[in-house]
């Protein structure tokens, strides 16, 4: 079986992926489709509008926390601006592989979460929209995906088990009663060639 390659080593920081993000650019004649970089990209945060809808359909009431993995930023921040402007008192976590801790302690590191703990803090992220940032540990969520696909035939990948792992904590701190809302943001088939869903 294959061991994901690592992520978040700090080798590409904003300046290199700005550069990267140009030489796309060039190459496709500056083509507005192609959006090679979340900075660019005018539709990050409104394209979570859906799911902004169906939260507010779902909980018309308001939530009391919502946490969710940061990767480009646009799923916690989109969700976020509503939330904020609709219920304030929403508290909103932003969450990171806690070996990579660049938003909770400014440091780089090495994990093995696709799609989150890109190096830097991206430019989506806006202080004002969170009101907490914590590390979760991969291997707890890891251990999460494959005790959702056991228990409840959800095959999830780990960034989804780091989202799990941290909604179940908040849910604990603010007792009982309290609705907390994460998101499963991908399917675990794409990892079916690996080992995170090998014991499950």
């Amino acid at each position: 079986m294959s061991t994901p390659k690592p992520y978040g080593h700090g080798e590409l920081g904003l300046p290199q992926v700005d550069e990267k993000a140009s030489i796309c650019r060039i190459s496709t004649n500056g083509l507005k489709k192609a959006q090679c970089w979340p900075r660019d990209n005018g539709d990050a945060l409104p394209g979570y509008e859906t799911l902004r809808e169906e939260l507010a359909a779902q909980f018309p009431s308001g939530i009391d926390a919502f946490c969710g993995t940061v990767g480009g930023a646009g799923m916690v921040m989109g969700v976020s601006c509503v939330q904020k402007s609709k219920w304030p008192d929403t508290r909103v976590v932003v969450l990171e592989p806690a070996s990579s801790p660049v938003i909770t302690e400014g440091r780089t590191g090495s994990h093995s979460v696709e799609g989150i703990g890109i190096g830097f803090v991206p430019p989506h992220l806006d202080s004002k929209l969170y009101d907490e940032a914590r590390g979760v540990s991969e291997a707890e969520g890891r251990a999460v995906c494959r005790r959702l696909a056991r228990e409840e035939g959800l095959l999830v990948g780990t960034s989804t088990g780091l989202n799990v792992v941290a909604a179940i904590a908040l849910a604990k701190e603010l007792g009982p009663g309290k609705t907390v809302v994460t998101v499963a943001v991908d399917t675990g088939l794409n990892y079916m060639n690996g080992n995170l869903l090998a014991d499950a």
